[in-house]
C-alpha cells in the first residue's frame, strides 16, 4: 500500500505542467526554511474547496524564501513536498507568522487528506502546541515523500516564513526567540518605567509623549510576533486582532505628539505642526475605522499613515539638524536605527535578504534602539538646560558682583545724599505742616460747598417744583375773576327786570335773551373748570410742601422708624426739575417694613446718587429721550436692598474703584466737587450698611444700598 501510494505521489509529480512542476523538499535533520519550495495558488473567488484547490493547474512556483502575500482578501493555497531522510519520523512544520485569521494543513493520512485548523479568531488554550506560531505535526516515514497543502487567509499583510524541522529543534528555536523577544521587551519596559520616574520628577510632557510611544510600540512589536495574543489576550482573540491596528495608530498618535514636543515644531516649523495635527487625526480615523470592522481598510491607512510620518519627520529633523539644533541631530540618528530596522524587515519579506536569525528580529530590534537612543536624547536635553542654567547662574552671579561694586560706590555718595536731605526734608517739613493745614482748611470749604451745591438744588427743586402749580393758580385767577363779574352783572340785570311793570311772560322772556346773550351755561361750566384747577394747583403746592418735609426732616434730626419708599418718592419730587421730562423712572417698590435711621441724611444720599445718574444720562443722550432710571425696592430678614439703575455711559473699571473716594470726579472742571458719591457712602457707612456698584462702559450703572432695618452702634 506504502509503495502504492508513494508510485501516485511521484506521478503526480511527474505529469505536473512544466511551469507548475512541485520542487520537492528533502528534510536532512537540521530546521529548514521551505518557502522557495513551496506552489502558491490565489483563489479571489474564495469559493474553492479542497478537491478543486488541488486539481487547479494555478499554482505558481514562490521566487522568495518568504512567500509574500501582500494585503489580500483572497484566500491562498500552499502546496508543498516532503521528502523525509533523516532518522525522525515525526516533524514539525512551523508557521512564524501569528495573524491568520484562517490556517488550514491538509496532509495524507492513508492516501486521505485530512485537515487540521488554526486561527487566531479562536482561544489559545485550544492549542496543541502552547505557541502564538503556528504549529503542525507532520508523520512521514524515513525515506517517505508526501505532498502538504496549507489554505490560508488574513485581514492583514500575509508574510508566511515557513520552516521545517524536529520538534526538538523547532521547540530550541522558539525558545531562543522567545530569550530574544525577553530581552526586547525587558528593554522597553526599563526605558518606560525610569523615563515615567523622570516624568514624575520633571513635570516635562516630553516625558510622558516618549513613554506613551514606548509602551504602544512594544505593544505593537509584540502583537505582530503574537505575544499579546499568547500572554495578554488568550481568550480575547478579537481583542488581539485589533490591538494590533490600535496599538500601532496609538504608538503613531505618542509619536506625533512626542515629536512635536521634543522638537519643538510649532515654533520652529509652524506647517509641519499643522501636518502633524492632520497625522494624528489620521491615526485618530484609523483607530476608529478598525473598530468598525473595516480590517483591511484600517491597515491601508495605517500604511499611509506610516508613509506620511516617515517623510513628514525625515524633512523636519533634517532641516533642525542642518540649521545646528542639537535634539534633532540624536532624533535623526535614532529614528534612522528604526527606519533601518524596518527596512531591513521589508527586504527580507521580499526575499532580498535571507531569512534568519539576525534578519527575523531587524524591526523590533531597530525599534528597541530608536527608544534607547530617543531616551537619551531626553537625558541630553536635560543636560543641555543644565549647562543653559549653570552658564545663567555664572552670568547672574556675574551681574550680582558687578550689582556690589556698584553698590558700595553708591553708598557713600548715597551718605553724602541723606545728609544733605535731612535737612532739606527738614525745612520741607515745616512747609508741609503748613499746607496741611491749609488742605484741611480747603477740604472743610469744599464741604461746605458740596453742601451749598445740594441746598441750592434742593431750592431749585423746589422753587421748580411749586412754581407750576402756583402758575396754573395765577393763571386761572383772572380769567376767574371777569366770569364772576359777568355774573354779577347778570344777577342786576335780572333784578331790574324782575321789579319792573312787564307782564311775567315777558320778563321770562327777557331773562331767557339776556342769558343766551351771555351764554350763561358756558359761563357756569367755564367758572366750575377755573375753580377745579385752583384747588388742584392748591393741593400739588401742599403735596410738594409735604414732600420737602419728608425729604429734609428738618424736625427729626434723631434716630426714626422711617419709610424708605416714602422718602425715595420725595426725594424724587426735589429731582423732578432735573429730569426735563426726557428721562423715564420706573419704580418697582417693595412691600417695605418701617427702618431705623436718620431719614434725612439717607435722602440726600439717595439725591446725589439720582443726581449722578441724571448726569450720566444726560452725556449719553444728551437733550434726547431714551434715558431710563429704574428704583427697586425690597428686603430680606435683616436688611433692606435699594437698587439705583440708570442707562448712562457707566463707568470703566478703574472709575468704579474710585467712585467714593473723596474729591474724585469725571466732570468737567466747575461742574462738581467729587464730594457727592463719598458722603452718600459715609451716610451708609453710619447707618452700618453697604454700597456697591455694577457699571458697564456704555451700557449704564447700578448702586445697591444695603442697609440694616434696625440701627446697630459699631
Amino acid at each position: 500500500m506504502k509503495k502504492i501510494y508513494l508510485s501516485l505521489l511521484l506521478l503526480q509529480i511527474l505529469f505536473l505542467p512544466k511551469g507548475i512542476a512541485q520542487k520537492v523538499i528533502v528534510f536532512k535533520g537540521d530546521n529548514t526554511v521551505i518557502g522557495q519550495n513551496v506552489s502558491i495558488l490565489e483563489d479571489t473567488s474564495k469559493q474553492l474547496d479542497f478537491n478543486s484547490a488541488r486539481k487547479s493547474s494555478g499554482f505558481i512556483q514562490s521566487l522568495t524564501q518568504v512567500p509574500n502575500l501582500q494585503l489580500s482578501t483572497s484566500v491562498f493555497w500552499l502546496r508543498f513536498t516532503i521528502k523525509n531522510e533523516s532518522p525522525e519520523n515525526q516533524l514539525l512544520l512551523s508557521l512564524e507568522y501569528p495573524t491568520l485569521d484562517e490556517c488550514e494543513f491538509y496532509y495524507p493520512v492513508k492516501g486521505i487528506y485530512n485537515t487540521e485548523t488554526l486561527s487566531d479568531n479562536n482561544s489559545f488554550e485550544k492549542r496543541k502546541y502552547k505557541h502564538q506560531d503556528f504549529l503542525f505535526d507532520i508523520n512521514i516515514p524515513k525515506d517517505s515523500i508526501a505532498t502538504f497543502y496549507l489554505k490560508v487567509r488574513s485581514n492583514e499583510q500575509m508574510v508566511l516564513p515557513l520552516e521545517l524541522g524536529t520538534p526538538q529543534k523547532i521547540a530550541e528555536t522558539k525558545l531562543t526567540r522567545d530569550m530574544l523577544w525577553g530581552i526586547l521587551v525587558g528593554i522597553l519596559l526599563v526605558m518606560i518605567l525610569y523615563n515615567t520616574f523622570v516624568f514624575i520628577s520633571t513635570k516635562d510632557i516630553s516625558y510622558l509623549y516618549y513613554v506613551l510611544y514606548a509602551f504602544f510600540i512594544a505593544l505593537t512589536q509584540t502583537s505582530l510576533s503574537g505575544y499579546t495574543y499568547r500572554f495578554i489576550f488568550p481568550n480575547s482573540p478579537v481583542m488581539f486582532n485589533m490591538g494590533i491596528i490600535i496599538f500601532n495608530s496609538l504608538a503613531g498618535i505618542a509619536f506625533s505628539l512626542f515629536a512635536q514636543s521634543f522638537l519643538a515644531i510649532k515654533e520652529r516649523m509652524p506647517i509641519m505642526s499643522k501636518l502633524f495635527k492632520l497625522i494624528i487625526l489620521l491615526y485618530a480615523l484609523t483607530i476608529i475605522v478598525r473598530l468598525l470592522g473595516y480590517a483591511h481598510v484600517s491597515y491601508r491607512m495605517t500604511d499611509v499613515s506610516a508613509l506620511i510620518v516617515t517623510v513628514s519627520i525625515y524633512i523636519v529633523i533634517i532641516r533642525l539638524s542642518l540649521k545646528g539644533y542639537r535634539p534633532a541631530k540624536f532624533f535623526l540618528f535614532a529614528w534612522t536605527m528604526f527606519f533601518t530596522g524596518v527596512v531591513l524587515f521589508v527586504l527580507r519579506n521580499l526575499g532580498i535578504l535571507p531569512y534568519n536569525s539576525y534578519t527575523n528580529y531587524t524591526m523590533p530590534i531597530g525599534a528597541a534602539f530608536e527608544v534607547i537612543l530617543l531616551s537619551l536624547a531626553l537625558a541630553d536635553r536635560i543636560n543641555i538646560f543644565k549647562a543653559e542654567k549653570e552658564k545663567s547662574q555664572e552670568e547672574t552671579l556675574k551681574v550680582l558682583q558687578e550689582n556690589e561694586k556698584i553698590i558700595r560706590e553708591q553708598n557713600v555718595v548715597l551718605e553724602l545724599k541723606v545728609n544733605e536731605r535731612t535737612h532739606e526734608l527738614s525745612e520741607s517739613n515745616q512747609e508741609l505742616n503748613i499746607t496741611l493745614e491749609n488742605l484741611k482748611q480747603t477740604q472743610t470749604q469744599l464741604v461746605e460747598s458740596e453742601k451749598m451745591a445740594s441746598l441750592g438744588q434742593l431750592t431749585a427743586g423746589i422753587a421748580h417744583e411749586i412754581n407750576n402749580p402756583i402758575n396754573f393758580v395765577t393763571s386761572n385767577i383772572n380769567p376767574l375773576k371777569r366770569d364772576i363779574e359777568m355774573v354779577l352783572n347778570a344777577l342786576t340785570v335780572i333784578e331790574n327786570v324782575s321789579t319792573s311793570d312787564v307782564p311775567t311772560a315777558d320778563k321770562l322772556k327777557q331773562i331767557k335773551e339776556y342769558k343766551e346773550q351771555l351764554d350763561f351755561d358756558y359761563l357756569t361750566t367755564e367758572i366750575r373748570h377755573l375753580i377745579k384747577g385752583i384747588n388742584e394747583g392748591a393741593t400739588r403746592t401742599a403735596e410738594i410742601v409735604k414732600g420737602l418735609r419728608f425729604f429734609s426732616r428738618l424736625d427729626e434730626d434723631d434716630l426714626k422708624k422711617a419709610d424708605i419708599n416714602e422718602g425715595l418718592e420725595s426725594t424724587m419730587v426735589i429731582a423732578n426739575n432735573l429730569l426735563n421730562n426726557k428721562i423715564k423712572i420706573i419704580k418697582e417698590f417693595g412691600d417695605l417694613p418701617k427702618v431705623e435711621c436718620y431719614p434725612g441724611k439717607l435722602n440726600q444720599a439717595f439725591l446725589n446718587i439720582i443726581s449722578n445718574a441724571v448726569y450720566a444720562i444726560q452725556e449719553r443722550f444728551e437733550n434726547n429721550a431714551g434715558g431710563e432710571i429704574t428704583i427697586i425696592t425690597n428686603h430680606d430678614k435683616k436688611d433692606v436692598y435699594i437698587r439705583i439703575k440708570d442707562n448712562g455711559i457707566g463707568m470703566d473699571a478703574n472709575t468704579q474703584k474710585k467712585v467714593f473716594e473723596p474729591f474724585f470726579t469725571t466732570k468737567d472742571v466747575g461742574e462738581g466737587t467729587g464730594l457727592g458719591m463719598s458722603i452718600a457712602y459715609n451716610i451708609v457707612k453710619k447707618h452700618n450698611g453697604i454700597i456697591n456698584v455694577n457699571s458697564s462702559q456704555g451700557e449704564g450703572t447700578e448702586f445697591i444700598l444695603q442697609i440694616p432695618i434696625n440701627f446697630t452702634d459699631n
